[in-house]
């Protein structure tokens, strides 16, 4: 299977704790590199991680509020220091391009590599983009601000060909793709190989949601259906429920109703609010759900 995985960078919640860093993960698909949030110290934490930086092709924002985007200037500003010359490509809210443009304008003056900047409508569910081999799609989140999830999502592949039927019918290379397509395949004696002989069925697509700061969103579930692995905010515990409430933050019990509604396989929760130094009441709240829960930690990988 090709590569994909998740490497957490920071999950705490707005106040820094010894414990978490803000909300900032990496997410490898085929050794494509995006970045999702960029909270304070996420350049450290690439380091701290070996994640090189030339490779991260995209950042995507969820929302502004400090804790997912106020590393982003300054991590872009040791690219340049460092040389880089390839795009890079953010896509984030549109009510924050202004503001972000101005500090690129004064902070960041004379880069040597193009930065494009893609605004994002929150409230919509849709591709915002594709590659060969995947699709992220915007998931509408209800937050103090505008504020969206992602759905990065493996395209379909062709059926894997089995090796040792093409060698023993002596299929040419030349018909290895269109057989791939689902040709069949008719050997020089006039014998008929069907498709299905010479190939076993493709590796079902996978895909990661990341549901950053919302209020409980029943209805997210509608964008979410059987989806790999999903993170979703854990700020608080249940007994907490008023203040998730007032703040549009979840709960745990919360996160786990999402992943158990949607079918995810795993959950992967995060965003703890500092008052936690030990999170495990949440991943057991969370388990009381949904049992194949995750805690989110600094340098953990998920391999999807």
């Amino acid at each position: 299977m090709e590569k994909f995985e998740i490497t957490v960078l920071g999950c705490g919640c707005a106040l820094p704790t010894v414990q978490h860093n803000p909300a900032a993960q990496i997410v490898n698909i085929r050794e494509k590199l995006s970045l999702v949030d960029c909270g304070e110290g996420t350049q450290q934490q690439l380091r701290r991680f070996k994640v090189g930086f030339n490779k991260i092709r995209n950042v995507f924002i969820s929302h502004t509020h400090g804790d997912h985007c106020l590393g982003l200037v300054g991590m872009l500003s040791s690219f340049s220091l460092l040389g880089r010359t390839s795009p890079l490509h953010i896509y984030a809210p549109s009510d924050y391009e202004s503001l972000f443009r101005a500090q690129l304008d004064y902070f960041c003056k004379g880069m040597e590599y193009p930065v494009e900047y893609h605004p994002l409508d929150t409230e919509k569910h849709q591709c915002v983009y594709e590659d060969r081999s995947m699709e992220v799609f915007t998931l509408p989140l209800v937050h103090r601000v505008p504020c969206c999830g992602f759905l990065f999502r493996e395209k379909p592949t062709q059926p894997h060909i089995l090796r040792d039927m093409v060698d023993y019918y002596g299929i040419p290379l030349s018909e290895i793709n269109n057989i791939k397509a689902g040709a069949d395949w008719t050997t020089p004696d006039g014998v008929l190989i069907p498709h299905a002989r010479l190939t076993r069925p493709a590796d079902p697509p996978r895909s990661y949601a990341y549901c950053s700061d919302t209020k409980f969103k029943p209805d997210l579930v509608s964008y979410l259906q059987g989806v790999t692995l999903l993170y979703h905010e854990a700020t608080f515990d249940k007994s907490r429920q008023d203040r998730a409430q007032s703040t549009f933050h979840s709960t745990a019990e919360q996160a786990a109703m999402i992943a158990r509604d949607c079918g995810a396989r795993q959950l992967l929760i995060g965003h703890y609010s500092a008052n936690y130094r030990d999170v495990t009441v949440l991943l057991e709240e969370a388990r009381s759900v949904f049992p194949n829960t995750l805690a989110a930690k600094e340098g953990l990988v998920v391999r999807i």
